[in-house]
């Protein structure tokens, strides 16, 4: 892999407003970004540099596997990959420019998958940026999946769900090879791989939201009989999308995935456009982030139902 001289350097404050806020897989890392274009690091126990001519949208540590490897993603239509080298830092191993317009969300795939970063853009497209065994980079480019721009993308989960509640289940299972995508035209849409033509495919469109979704999050899942998908949207409504597992298959239903069901988090919209979902670690607890600088969290109880369970204001306090 090749490398600029282009570094990231700590520094301790942003000088405009912060768009993304990532701890990587120790938690001992905080990278964030902002409109003013930079990226900081802070160690856990602030390195700043202005590389993007833009806002940086979104910030996404790769997992450790593949070194201290960190994307970020712009308004200036760009995406770069930051890779830590001992006594040098952190320099620029890839600058992505496959898009036409600002780049508004990346993550990088479950590390079963490989390190395969997935870019969403307002120009409509989305890109999947892998590093290949030949030790080049691969852009595959995907045109027209949201023709008035993707505002958000989500991997699922590689276990697929139900999969240890199968007689004779082992971890042998194949990996799911999934992701989501949620965009301007007010749906979230799911994409599948498809081995035959070596590209992913929409396999379903999920439609309920009144304006432009602005986030989407699997929840975790190891196996479990049940997928959890929550999206927010301009509209100011949050939705729980569930996936129950097929735990048996007739040879007729074999190929038929099961429905998704739409559940709205809150009874009311939201007092503003709710801009950021993100589950827990182990799934069970769902943060929203909405314009009125306050964070809920939500639980599921055992009736199924989603209940509030705590509020954090913009001074950090709880409620």
């Amino acid at each position: 892999m090749t490398s600029n001289d282009e570094t990231l350097q700590f520094d301790t404050q942003h000088e405009d407003m912060i768009h993304d806020a990532q701890l990587d897989y120790y938690g001992k890392r905080l990278a964030t970004c902002s409109s003013d274009g930079t990226i900081h690091l802070f160690e856990i126990n602030g390195k700043q540099q202005k590389l993007h001519s833009g806002p940086v949208w979104q910030v996404s540590w790769a997992h450790p596997k593949f070194g201290s490897v960190l994307a970020s993603c712009s308004y200036d239509g760009t995406v770069l990959i930051w890779k830590e080298t001992p006594g040098i830092g952190f320099t620029v191993i890839k600058k992505h420019e496959k898009h036409q317009a600002s780049v508004n969300a990346i993550a990088w795939a479950p590390h079963e998958l490989g390190p395969v970063l997935l870019c969403g853009s307002s120009d409509g497209k989305i890109s999947l940026l892998t590093f290949t065994e030949e030790g080049v980079w691969d852009a595959q480019m995907i045109r027209s999946a949201h023709t008035t721009g993707v505002n958000a993308v989500s991997w699922a989960p590689v276990i697929a769900a139900g999969a240890f509640a199968q007689p004779g289940a082992t971890q042998k299972a194949s990996l799911v090879k999934q992701f989501a995508s949620g965009g301007c035209d007010n749906n979230i849409k799911i994409w599948a791989y498809s081995e035959d033509k070596k590209a992913y495919d929409v396999i379903k469109t999920l439609e309920g939201h009144g304006d432009w979704v602005r986030d989407i999050a699997y929840a975790p899942n190891i196996g479990l009989p049940r997928t959890y998908l929550a999206s927010c949207s301009q509209d100011k409504n949050v939705y729980i999308w569930t996936q129950d597992a097929l735990l048996t298959k007739s040879p007729a239903s074999q190929n038929t995935p099961a429905e998704w069901n739409r559940i709205q988090l809150s009874s009311t919209p939201f007092p503003d456009v709710v801009w950021r979902v993100s589950w827990s670690m182990s799934g069970n607890v769902l943060a929203v982030s909405c314009g009125d600088n306050k964070i809920t969290l939500w639980k599921e109880n055992l009736k199924g139902e989603w209940e509030r369970i705590s509020e954090i204001n913009e001074n950090g306090q709880r409620a």
